[in-house]
């Protein structure tokens, strides 16, 4: 028997037909690559631990009575892994055949990489921009705001979305998304896991940067495809993300970009990077509390 080369990690929260979907598209591929399969239940109440305990019982499962977040369930996952590497996979996502064969031989015949993420598409077949370049203020300005809105095509989301690139061909990025990222065991020794500051958000953007600074490349690999399905277990309660997300923005910035300020000016800047993310918080909360308000008065 070969010895096993990924270790899928998936975490899960009130997904269970989303998570069924998922380790039904990993295992038709068991005879494609050596893999193990690890879900975090992080303390879902609609079935999903029992589901997988009684209909896959290949895959090894970690009941959590708490919720440990994106980052929390990851790393225990990837402290837990019998491979070498760690495929992290949300449980949103369907892997299409021969995606796990494929990043297996890449990563084998490229050492100097540390984190692949593969091609990402929406369940209507549409791109999903899942390789970026790192964030900046004036993009965050644009991206998903109403003046975003008023210029959709503005040059400053496109640039950090990749959008006019050619998204058929291999090539290093600043960094990919954690819904679907593989990390090499070299990346782990070198890097470490997941940064556990963050519960959610930003842990796969921070990653990537330290990958970077420890001399390892990131790279978006279309030879692998995974469809995913965005937000399943967030939208369950939305608010709370919007919190969490930018509280992690802010942390990524404190932890990383403040560091190349002059060290006079760091708490002016930091002081100006809480006000503004915390601004742009509250009007995604007002947006969501009107929305709200809107469908109980029927309009």
């Amino acid at each position: 028997m070969l010895a096993l080369e990924l270790s899928v990690s998936i975490c899960s929260w009130n997904t269970r037909e989303d998570l069924d979907k998922c380790l039904a598209s990993l295992e038709a591929q068991r005879q494609d690559a050596p893999f193990e399969i690890i879900v975090v239940d992080n303390a879902s109440d609609d079935g999903s631990a029992g589901m997988v305990q009684g209909k896959y019982p290949d895959v090894r499962l970690f009941r959590q009575s708490e919720n440990l977040g994106f980052t929390g369930g990851h790393n225990l996952a990837i402290a837990n892994r019998s491979a070498p590497h760690a495929f992290l996979l949300n449980s949103d996502t369907v892997v299409h055949p021969g995606a796990l064969k494929s990043l297996a031989e890449y990563i084998h015949a490229h050492p100097e990489v540390g984190i692949v993420g593969p091609k990402v598409i929406n369940p209507d077949g549409s791109l999903q921009f899942s390789c970026r370049r790192f964030p900046n203020p004036v993009a965050a300005l644009f991206r998903n705001t109403p003046l975003g809105k008023f210029f959709p095509k503005n040059r400053f989301t496109r640039d950090y979305l990749m959008q006019d690139l050619d998204h058929e061909e291999v090539r290093e990025v600043d960094w990919v998304s954690g819904a679907a990222m593989l990390l090499t065991e070299t990346l782990i020794e070198r890097v470490g896991v997941l940064d556990p500051g963050y519960f959610m958000y930003c842990e796969d953007v921070d990653i990537c940067w330290r990958c970077w600074k420890a001399g390892l490349k990131v790279v978006y690999f279309p030879g692998a495809i995974i469809t995913h399905a965005i937000g399943r277990s967030t939208d369950q309660v939305a608010n709370r993300m919007i919190v969490r997300f930018h509280r992690s923005m802010l942390r990524f910035y404190r932890k990383h970009e403040l560091k190349k300020a002059f060290l006079p000016t760091r708490p002016i800047k930091f002081l100006v990077a809480a006000v503004a993310l915390t601004l742009r918080a509250s009007l995604f909360l007002a947006k969501n509390a009107l929305d709200s308000l809107n469908r109980k008065l029927g309009r």
